[in-house]
């Protein structure tokens, strides 16, 4: 039946690449000539070569179905390392979201405690150190102390370190 299908579709080839048109009946016939002609070399042949030919078809599927195993074998070893890398990234990730997570939190803390002396001083003393600070620092700090307290170090400050940090204060609030 294969044999059949396979005829069927050299038939089809075989016309489409002769491009030439082909009414049906000239189409069934030229199929029918070529089953008749696979037909004719299936019967010159002995049974003994037909059983050798379907032994040795049978064997390749064998090899092939081996192939096949042997595959989904490694892919399956493949898939138990991934998930294994996945596991063991999730858990480097966890440590270093950790890790950020912990220094943010000393940022903070060490910022609140810059707040704290900043508050303490005197303005005049504030402005001096926070004119020399790093200008994100100097605006968290700004941020968190009290407004009155920022205003009266804003106006002991030079006028450009002043308008500098407040346009970034600004900007940080929007």
């Amino acid at each position: 039946m294969k044999t059949l299908g396979t005829l069927l579709l050299l038939a089809s080839t075989v016309a489409f690449a002769a491009q030439k048109s082909y009414t049906e009946e000239d189409f069934i016939r030229k199929v029918s000539e070529e089953v008749r002609k696979k037909v004719d070399e299936v019967k010159n042949k002995s049974v003994a070569e037909l059983t050798k030919e379907l032994l040795e078809r049978e064997e390749k599927l064998k090899l092939r179905e081996l192939d096949l195993l042997k595959q989904q074998d490694s892919l399956r070893v493949s898939e138990g390392e991934i998930a294994k890398r996945y596991v063991e990234l999730s858990e480097k990730q966890k440590d270093f979201l950790g890790c950020v997570e912990r220094n943010e939190e000393e940022s903070k803390a060490r910022v609140g405690q810059l707040v704290e002396m900043i508050s303490n001083m005197k303005p005049e003393k504030a402005a001096e150190i926070l004119a020399v600070q790093e200008a994100e620092i100097a605006v968290k700090i700004i941020q968190t102390i009290d407004p009155k307290k920022a205003s009266k170090i804003f106006n002991f400050m030079d006028k450009e370190v002043s308008a500098k940090l407040q346009k970034q204060y600004l900007q940080m609030k929007k």
